[in-house]
């Protein structure tokens, strides 16, 4: 039997998701914009909540297709609050959309979104070995730099502990714990 982070649960979703996704190193901008919408999504909520809703979300916004997210208007404001596949808060659904445009500008500054963000770990993830979950903070200086880095480009529910949570998520960090089976395996830059 697998040792696992304690948070990964016994939920299968939760499961599939520590073993397949957290931590994987991202560099495809939708994929960034699709964790970045779902993270602050997730702000006031359990991570399962969004998990389960992650299909839904990609159906509502056009499978995180940054340009037609950026042309959304009032009208897909409206569609969007109507769906209960995701989470219907008007702040957070704006947001999505205010950070597409974000994304476009940056894309336009830096060539990618990738290279705007991975900028806050030297291009590199950084390997943690927090031995119990107890260990892990929950933001970080780098964090605090990319927090800041987002909203002064008009990024939105980018607070640097929603940072910290994509930067786990996107394996900008290894925060597996060293106990677990995907610490070893990420640590040596295998994907599974």
């Amino acid at each position: 039997m697998k040792t696992r982070c304690t948070w990964s649960g016994s939920d299968p979703d939760y499961i599939a998701y520590h073993d397949e996704v957290w931590g994987v190193p991202v560099h495809d901008d939708r994929m960034l914009f699709e964790f970045l919408v779902l993270e602050g999504a997730q702000a006031g909520l359990s991570w399962i909540t969004i998990l389960k809703r992650q299909e839904n979300y990609r159906t509502a916004f056009d499978n995180f297709d940054i340009k037609r997210v950026a042309n959304y208007t009032e009208r897909d404001i409206e569609r969007l609050l109507g769906d209960a596949g995701i989470i219907r808060n008007r702040l957070k659904i704006q947001s999505a959309i205010e950070n597409a445009r974000a994304v476009l500008e940056v894309q336009e500054e830096f060539g990618s979104l990738d290279a705007f963000l991975w900028r806050a770990v030297d291009g590199a993830p950084i390997q943690n070995e927090w031995k119990s979950m107890a260990e892990i903070p929950v933001n970080t200086e780098r964090s605090d730099r990319m927090s800041k880095d987002l909203k002064a480009r008009g990024f939105n529910f980018v607070g640097s502990t929603i940072c910290y949570a994509f930067m786990q998520a996107v394996g900008m960090v290894n925060d597996h714990t060293t106990d677990c089976f995907r610490h070893a395996e990420l640590h040596a830059g295998r994907k599974r």
